[in-house]
């Protein structure tokens, strides 16, 4: 029989007795999704000129901060403050109301606080078992709907939508509608995890699991909101075990493959630098295409992403890097970040001489083998 290298990497296979849980039995709150992301750069008209360019739109841009937001009624959804060097900061999520914020303050022993920004509302700053701030947040102001992309009207063999008429998609910056998902590394993967299903309330959709080592669990998770019977994105917040605690990547969604297409043409004419696309995921089934700000924050525009409601069970899947995608261009070294570095092997040893952590020497093992795979 002809195998392909896809052949077992899907993950419609589920729990099996023994695996790990998908969520808390009772959660302090339930998040309703990501709010914004946070950044710090030390030149903000840099990075705006690179946000117009990507397809962000200004929503303010103070003495020390930058305000970005997508076309879609909501929240800003990047904040960049001014800073000596170039790092992200955490995520904010979306809480229902005021009442969880203040819920979440109690059991986590935090004091809720005013915020003083564009849109106004409220937040509680915590930290996770990683040692990454996360801010819950409400009462934000909500933004208006912008003009933005439509998706072409496509013609099939026996559903016309277009008579008399040319496609003739513009080379232009693809419209972000909204913030989907952000990407981190954890050395604390399993301990950072619970703490996300139980303080926030979120839920397992997929897990991997580093090939031959099931029986340790999984070393990454694709986690989404429970809104119940209410579709949600595959993946809000996706978590990987590694050697470090980072930002991987971020993800904004865009109308449809031509205006991810045109639009990644346009960065390339603007000389911005490509890491890896077009394609479709496997875990989440996003069509994608990912690109490096000038800073080197890696970010994708993404466009068709699945969405689960509550009633969804978790699949279970080997990692590999030929099961990062369905079709596409072969996965590049820059996406993987594969390439040595003095950094990245002073943070190998730190990680492995430290006890506490989860990132063991034969957790290295199973990573090297998925990356050189």
């Amino acid at each position: 029989m002809t195998t392909t290298p896809h052949d077992h990497l899907h993950s419609e296979q589920g729990a099996v007795r023994g695996d790990r849980t998908h969520r808390a039995t009772d959660p302090t709150i339930k998040v309703e999704d990501l709010a914004w992301l946070e950044f710090e750069k030390p030149d903000l008209d840099a990075a705006e000129r690179f946000a117009h360019d990507f397809g962000f739109v200004s929503a303010a841009h103070t003495g020390d901060a930058l305000y970005l937001r997508g076309a879609l009624a909501g929240t800003h959804c990047v904040v960049i403050r001014q800073g000596p060097r170039s790092r992200f900061l955490g995520p904010a999520f979306r809480a229902a109301d005021v009442g969880d914020v203040h819920r979440l303050a109690r059991a986590t022993d935090a004091a809720v606080r005013e915020l003083q920004a564009p849109g106004g509302g409220v937040g509680l700053d915590l930290v996770d078992p990683s040692g990454v701030p996360v801010r819950v947040v409400a009462g934000v102001e909500t933004l208006p709907d912008l003009p933005r992309q439509r998706p072409l009207a496509m013609n099939h063999a026996d559903a016309v939508t277009r008579v008399n008429a040319t496609q003739r998609p513009p080379r232009e910056p693809a419209r972000i509608e909204r913030l989907g998902h952000v990407v981190l590394e954890s050395a604390n993967f399993g301990r950072a995890l619970d703490w996300y299903l139980q303080h926030l309330g979120l839920i397992v959709s997929d897990f991997l699991y580093f090939p031959g080592q099931r029986e340790l669990g999984p070393t990454m998770a694709f986690i989404r909101c429970d809104l119940g019977a209410t579709p949600t994105d595959h993946h809000t917040l996706a978590m990987t075990l590694g050697p470090g605690r980072k930002y991987i990547h971020s993800a904004y969604q865009v109308a449809d493959l031509d205006a991810l297409a045109a639009g990644g043409e346009y960065l390339k004419q603007h000389r911005y630098r490509h890491s890896w696309g077009i394609g479709r995921h496997i875990e989440g089934s996003q069509l994608f295409d990912y690109w490096r700000d000038p800073d080197g924050f890696l970010v994708e525009h993404f466009a068709d992403g699945d969405r689960f409601d509550n009633t969804v069970e978790p699949g279970w899947a080997p990692m590999a890097a030929s099961g990062l995608s369905q079709w596409g261009p072969v996965v590049t070294r820059d996406f993987l970040e594969a390439k040595p570095s003095a950094r990245l092997v002073k943070q190998l040893v730190s990680a492995l001489a430290d006890r506490d952590n989860e990132f063991t020497a034969r957790r290295l093992l199973g990573l090297v083998k998925v990356i050189s795979a």
